[in-house]
Parts: structure tokens; C-alpha cells; sequence
């Protein structure tokens, strides 16, 4: 709605709204937390849903509570519902994993900086997993990275939702550096030639997987 206050998306009741405070990579302190619920007590939000996303959805919001719900918690708002990359997905890597092989949460971290709340055609995200087991499941998301020995595998045009398509390996034995170099060419790429409201897996299924190779490699 356009109507919607500040970083808010109506509810099911056309009444109230949730919003999506960013925390990136799913990461929150001890005081973000307590921070959080002292804000719901405040507000009386009766709802707060961890998301797919490794966020925190606060939902059930009062349309005029929402501005000083925001000053309250003072966390930037995490996109959820627009045109753009809204978050960037990540699990623990060589921080915390004893599977870990590359540090996903570092490049994770770099990606968040650098593409969250950027424009895209459609609704896009990110995931970066550490390992060859995926948890962060990057074969099903816009852009995919995971880790092995020789280096970061980039994949594209993924998605889970209600037509799910798995991703294409765009290229593999990345360095963290060629990965954020990458993620420019494909987000650049895609921004120039995808449809209106055209995610990357339909796009990607569009053009072929082939022809975005000569393209960006």
C-alpha cells in the first residue's frame, strides 16, 4: 500500500501491520533482544515471528504506533515487501561450524553492505553457506554462494516459492573478492534486462543460463 507508514505491510485484518527490523545474517546481540521486548511490551505487539529470512517480523502493529515503534527499537528497517534485495542469508561458517570450510559470515557480511535495499526488478536474496551441504540454501535463492575447498560457488536464478526452480552454477573456485566483483556483474546485468516484477529464476530460464555466462564471465 502506498499509503503504508514507514517500512510497515498490512496485515491479513487490512488493520494493522508487521514490520521487519534488519538484522543482518540472522545475527542479534543480548541487548537487541531485550530491546526488542521491551518494545513489544510497550506497544502491546502481540505477535513476533522469526521469519525464513533469519529475521525478527513484529506484526500486529497499530498503523499510528509504527513511527515511534521505529524510534523505540532504533534498528534500520529490513526490506520485505519491495522491489529490492532484502536480505542477505548466512550460517556460521568457519566462525562457529565445525563443517565450515570458508567463512560465509564475513562475505555475508560484505554483501549486506553492499546490496540490501538496492533496486532490483523483483524481490531478490541473497544466501551464502559455508560448506557443500548448503544450509543457507543457495540453490534455491537469486544469488547463491557456498563454500568449498577451492573456493566459493556462485549459483543464480533460484527459487522456493510457488514455482520452485533450482539454481544454475554460474561459476565455481571463487575468491571472496571475485564473488562481490560477480554479484556487481549478475545484480547490473539483471537491473538492464529483466522484465518488470521478473525474478531471477524466470529470467534466468528466459535468457539462459549460457548466454548470462558470455555475458558476465
Amino acid at each position: 500500500m502506498n499509503d503504508a507508514p514507514r517500512g510497515a505491510f498490512i496485515q491479513r485484518d487490512k488493520k494493522t501491520y508487521a514490520i521487519v527490523p534488519r538484522s543482518p545474517m540472522g545475527l542479534v546481540t543480548p541487548d537487541i533482544l531485550e530491546n526488542v521486548a521491551r518494545v513489544a511490551r510497550k506497544h502491546n505487539i502481540p505477535v513476533i515471528k522469526i521469519t525464513s529470512g533469519q529475521r525478527l517480523a513484529l506484526v500486529g502493529l497499530e498503523p499510528e504506533s509504527v513511527e515511534e515503534v521505529w524510534r523505540d527499537l532504533g534498528i534500520d528497517v529490513g526490506p520485505a515487501v519491495g522491489l529490492c534485495v532484502h536480505y542477505v542469508q548466512a550460517c556460521p561458517g568457519t566462525t562457529l561450524c565445525k563443517y565450515g570450510i570458508q567463512d560465509s559470515l564475513a562475505l555475508a557480511g560484505e554483501l549486506e553492505k553492499l546490496f540490501v535495499n538496492m533496486e532490483t526488478p523483483a524481490k531478490t536474496k541473497i544466501s551464502v553457506s559455508g560448506c557443500p551441504m548448503n544450509c543457507s540454501e543457495g540453490y534455491v535463492r537469486d544469488f547463491g554462494v557456498f563454500g568449498k575447498k577451492s573456493g566459493w560457488t556462485v549459483v543464480i536464478g533460484g527459487n522456493s516459492g510457488g514455482r520452485p526452480r533450482i539454481g544454475d552454477v554460474l561459476a565455481e573456485n571463487l575468491t571472496s573478492e571475485e564473488v562481490i566483483a560477480l554479484a556487481h556483474k549478475f545484480f547490473d546485468y539483471y537491473r538492464a534486462n529483466a522484465k518488470n516484477r521478473e525474478r531471477t529464476a524466470r529470467f534466468v530460464d528466459r535468457t539462459g543460463i549460457e548466454e548470462i555466462k558470455k555475458a558476465l564471465l
